[in-house]
């Protein structure tokens, strides 16, 4: 017993015991039991199994399908605009002749590091009936009345998409400035001795080489959006009228806003599962298996 004992600390196991003991308590346990919770129905002291009554009322509930078709629209405008500004980014600050490159880099990292309440609020002062932009936008003649950023719905939208944008391109760019330090310079001297152009490196030699971490932050992204909750609260409350509304924020209001639904919010957070993993499956089959 004792050799078995001592061959069991020697293969680390006691290592990962207190990992796997408090992920299984903190994740696992709790997404089960969410996952029983959406069969059920009526208030937090008395539920009663419903079987799949709280993802058949998904079909007809009109505010459902308004916040995931808004989460859907931030994820395929939002993130493909993020990531391909963060390559751009990333490559001209990768630039060994640019000057004060630690400052671009930091500058642009900031605002992900940025607590999310005081930026959201920013963005709402600044994008205000009165606020800079729309008095910017004013004095230099590109708008003739102010733009209505918070009650309009098209433009809490577009509000949005550049405040989470703004937000998030930095965290990006750190990853693909990283990956591109590790691509062989020998690689874009020898497509410049063939006369290769800044362009043609990029698109043939950087963007390939990247593949594996495009792959890592699309999926991280996408993850990231279809959650989004921070913005959208602080910035528009989901109005006007549910114009910006996510499926993260119609889980908080249908269990703390609302009366009390969580067998509902449960169902609808399964949404976001399901969502997550088939386009992470999708994304990891275009992106190669061998990423």
């Amino acid at each position: 017993m004792k050799n078995k004992s001592k061959n069991w600390f020697a293969n680390g196991n006691a290592f990962i015991t207190l990992p796997v003991i408090l992920i299984s308590a903190l994740v696992f346990i709790p997404m089960i039991s969410a996952l029983f919770t959406s069969f059920q129905s009526g208030t937090p002291t008395a539920m009663t199994f419903n079987g799949l009554g709280n993802y058949q009322r998904m079909l007809t509930d009109s505010t459902f399908k308004k916040a995931f078709g808004n989460t859907f629209l931030y994820l395929l405008i939002q993130v493909p605009i993020m990531l391909f500004l963060a390559l751009i980014v990333s490559n001209i600050l990768n630039d060994k002749k640019l000057k004060f490159k630690g400052l671009f880099r930091t500058a642009l990292f900031l605002p992900c590091i940025t607590s999310l309440v005081s930026y959201s609020l920013i963005m709402k002062s600044l994008f205000s009936a009165n606020g800079l932009v729309n008095n910017f936008l004013t004095q230099i003649n590109v708008i003739d009345t102010p733009i209505q950023w918070l009650t309009d719905p098209f433009w809490a939208k577009v509000l949005i998409i550049f405040a989470i944008t703004w937000r998030w391109t930095g965290y990006n760019m750190i990853f693909f400035i990283s990956g591109m330090q590790n691509i062989e310079p020998s690689i874009y001297e020898a497509a410049e001795i063939d006369g290769a152009s800044k362009w043609d490196q990029f698109f043939k030699i950087t963007i390939p080489n990247l593949r594996p971490i495009i792959l890592f932050t699309t999926i991280t992204s996408t993850i990231g959006t279809l959650q989004l909750f921070d913005e959208v609260q602080n910035i528009t409350g989901g109005g006007p009228a549910n114009a910006t509304t996510t499926l993260s924020q119609y889980i908080y209001n249908l269990s703390y806003k609302f009366t009390p639904n969580f067998g509902y919010a449960a169902a609808v957070s399964f949404v976001i599962v399901i969502a997550i993993v088939i386009l992470s499956i999708i994304q990891t089959k275009i992106g190669g298996k061998e990423n």
